[in-house]
């Protein structure tokens, strides 16, 4: 995992960059090279200086692909939905133990679950808080960045040390098949700066004693099941396959 710093700037205030600082423990620099994260007019983003083509990666939960799910994505039809069980109740507690750049769970979120998500990685956990409290702050994404809760610590801890939930979510690194096309941008940074999940199998034994409904499991079409486990059930979204192992009916 690589050390991902925060640039000094104008942009950067001395409360912010010391709440940063202090919550995700950054270090600092005032020159930009390789991978950083920097705030630009007002979000906070992961930049890399030798990749001016990349463009900045940052956490928005009101415009873009997030927000195009909210407003016009196939609500409780949704593959993720049928798979957390949304389309049978949609006031559930979900712990999202990978959380990433948080897309998914900002769409259960607005499907009404309780979300809590787990970042192990300094700087994408960074990104998230950014993201969050830009979302508090929109009128529009009050009320669901309210069911939205960040942890920044390994998932194995908070799927050890955390309270009952009803679902857990897994979403682990899965390494890009070779032959593929050239990835998102997104993509390549989360490969770059994050790396994949090598301790993934140990996580769905202590997700399924956490889980009082069930734990599901987001694979691409052509990656094996998570510990080679067989789920319950699957349901196959557009671009992914959600594996998920049933402990209670919801």
């Amino acid at each position: 995992m690589l050390t991902i710093p925060l640039l000094q700037n104008a942009e950067l205030n001395e409360q912010y960059r010391h709440t940063l600082q202090q919550q995700f423990n950054l270090n600092t620099i005032t020159t930009a090279a390789g991978w950083y994260l920097s705030v630009q007019q007002g979000a906070l983003v992961l930049l890399n200086a030798d990749l001016p083509k990349q463009g900045a990666i940052m956490v928005d939960f009101a415009s873009g692909a997030s927000s195009y799910r909210r407003q016009h994505g196939g609500g409780k039809s949704e593959a993720i939905a049928k798979a957390v069980g949304l389309n049978k109740k949609s006031q559930l507690s979900v712990l999202d133990a990978t959380a990433g750049l948080g897309r998914d769970a900002f769409v259960l979120a607005s499907l009404g679950a309780t979300v809590t998500l787990v970042e192990r990685n300094p700087a994408v956990a960074a990104l998230l808080a950014d993201g969050l409290r830009r979302a508090e702050a929109d009128p529009q994404l009050t009320e669901v960045a309210a069911r939205m809760q960040l942890r920044h610590c390994p998932a194995m801890q908070a799927l050890q040390n955390s309270t009952a939930v009803d679902v857990v979510f897994l979403d682990p690194m899965f390494p890009a098949r070779e032959k593929s096309a050239q990835v998102k941008k997104e993509m390549r940074a989360f490969h770059d700066v994050v790396g994949s999940d090598d301790d993934a199998d140990s996580l769905l034994a202590p997700a399924l004693a956490l889980a009082q409904k069930r734990v599901v499991v987001k694979r691409p079409g052509y990656a094996g099941w998570l510990a080679d486990k067989a789920p319950t059930m699957t349901v196959t979204g557009k671009n992914n396959r959600f594996d998920v192992y049933v402990n209670a009916a919801i």
